[in-house]
């Protein structure tokens, strides 16, 4: 209930002799004033106190008079109450039903105004003030994960790979990080030439540590996706940075969100620019066929020449955008989806001096329920300079020696992989989810120069990696997840490593 006026009379007055102490300190020096370099300092400050305290007072008085007016109201209607009961209408307000005494109606409709309330008050939160006149909402998670490592792995808060033990290492390790947080901002325009547009920009802080003490707590923000699409009923065409369309499923996990599960081990993705068109076909009333098709940036996985100006990659220098097609079947089964789907992707690489590269890969994908409670997803590729989108453990190609020599050849990398993952749901907010993946390079590409090269680890020959998770959900809001994830990679000495990693999650989606 909101607070009887005469409570807000009092604060008013409360908060206008606190302005009146101020302007009066403002205005009086004390007997013994202390020291003040710069005494325009403090008067500035005092009147900023005395604007904020003005303006204080006015937002009382006006919520004063609110409520004031809708003391009024309500005294009128139990006033017409009687009356109201003797012609028998159906309800006061609009909800006090007829033939109730006058308290009664009176507190059904005190009951209605808190109900309003709260639906005024749920509007206000869900609002996100926009430069134009169309709705914005804003989403996201904050993640605090805490990790424990025994091993040695290439990234401790979020490994993909096993490493060798370093002589002077520990054996482990144990953190915690809040960098998997992300920030979602959507847009919702207008209807162009019947189709509704919507734009949207996917943050999270992956990008790196800050050069400074403690930096790895810092971690630097960056741009997953950023797309504009048009939806008409059946066709869509989406344009911008967008997650990899040919490989649209993912494991479960709340350890692994700065990159997918899995990635590097058979899990194909990327964050990629392009432009791409999709229509969905109706083949009957529980099923239907979706087909996609778009043109997309020739990347290779390569690193960065500098931190600043772009240079062209082996991709960009063909000067051809790469080209993704995919068809996917999709039937109600259990309540849920199943979906078989299809791709096939194919890219041209130019690593100078006319050695030309084709990149490739085909694709199957699915997501099949078994029960209204159990479900099998999973993904499955055969490709080639695929290291775009982590295929080959990362790595397009490998080399004989420096890329500006002529004489240095280079070789497309031949690789396969896939990952399946069963997931149960014994209860609406528990889930348990199992996960095994696999890259794994050719090891006649990888043995064919002696002393292979490349812009990551050449010796990798393959890479295995499996999680068992729990997530549980109190809350839409509100998630706690464990995982424990093993890690085994191999190399061209016939041996591999392997590192175990225990992942504690808790995270509030807004």
């Amino acid at each position: 209930m909101p607070c009887a006026p005469s409570s807000r009379v009092t604060r008013i007055a409360l908060v206008t002799l606190m302005v009146g102490s101020a302007v009066a300190s403002a205005q009086t020096p004390s007997a013994a004033p202390a020291p003040d370099p710069d005494i325009s300092t403090v008067i500035r400050e005092l009147q900023a106190e005395v604007r904020e305290l003005r303006g204080a007072v006015s937002e009382l008085r006006a919520e004063s008079e609110r409520y004031r007016a809708e003391t009024e109201r309500l005294r009128r209607q139990v006033e017409a109450a009687p009356s109201a009961s003797n012609r028998g209408d159906k309800d006061l307000g609009g909800s006090a039903p007829a033939g109730l005494s006058t308290d009664q109606r009176l507190a059904a409709v005190e009951e209605e105004q808190e109900l309003l309330k709260d639906k005024v008050n749920q509007q206000y939160q869900t609002k996100v003030e926009s430069a134009s006149k169309y709705r914005v909402r804003l989403s996201g998670i904050v993640l605090l994960n805490a990790f424990n490592n025994q091993g040695a792995v290439d990234s401790i808060d979020v490994p993909s790979l096993a490493t060798y033990r370093t002589p002077q290492a520990s054996g482990g390790s144990l953190g915690g990080t809040l960098r998997q947080s992300q920030i979602g901002i959507e847009g919702f325009g207008p209807v162009v030439a019947g189709a509704r547009t919507q734009a949207e920009v996917q943050l999270d802080f992956g990008g790196g540590f800050s050069r400074i003490p403690n930096g790895v707590t810092s971690g630097l923000v960056r741009m997953r996706t950023a797309t504009l699409r048009l939806d008409w009923d059946r066709t869509s065409v989406v344009v911008g940075q967008d997650a990899l369309f040919l490989a649209p499923q993912s494991p479960t996990s709340y350890a692994s969100l700065i990159e997918p599960p899995l990635a590097y081990a058979g899990n194909l993705w990327g964050w990629v620019p392009q432009i791409r068109v999709e229509h969905r076909f109706e083949i009957a009333e529980r099923s239907g066929l979706t087909l996609q098709g778009g043109l997309l940036d020739p990347l290779t996985g390569e690193l960065p020449v500098t931190g600043y100006d772009r240079q062209p990659g082996a991709g960009e220098s063909s000067r051809t955008p790469a080209v993704g097609v995919r068809a996917s079947w999709s039937q109600r089964a259990w309540g849920r989806n199943f979906v078989l789907g299809v791709a096939g992707y194919y890219s041209k690489q130019n690593w100078g001096f006319n050695r030309d590269v084709n990149g490739w890969a085909g694709l199957a994908d699915w997501q099949i329920p078994l029960t209204s409670w159990l479900k099998l997803t999973g993904d499955f590729y055969r490709g080639s300079a695929v290291g775009a989108f982590g295929g080959g453990i990362g790595r397009s190609v490998l080399f004989n020696g420096l890329l500006s020599d002529p004489a240095t050849l280079v070789r497309p990398l031949n690789t396969m992989g896939g990952w399946t993952q069963l997931k149960v749901l014994p209860a609406p907010k528990i889930e348990f989810n199992g996960a095994v993946g696999q890259d794994n390079p050719f090891a006649e590409d990888i043995r064919f120069f002696p002393n292979a090269q490349s812009y990551l680890n050449p010796s990798l020959t393959r890479n295995r990696v499996s999680f068992v998770n729990f997530v549980y959900r109190p809350r839409s809001d509100v998630l706690f997840s464990a995982e424990f994830r093993r890690l085994r990679t191999f190399d061209t000495s016939n041996s591999s490593q392997m590192a175990n990693h225990v992942n504690l999650a808790m995270g509030y989606l807004f």
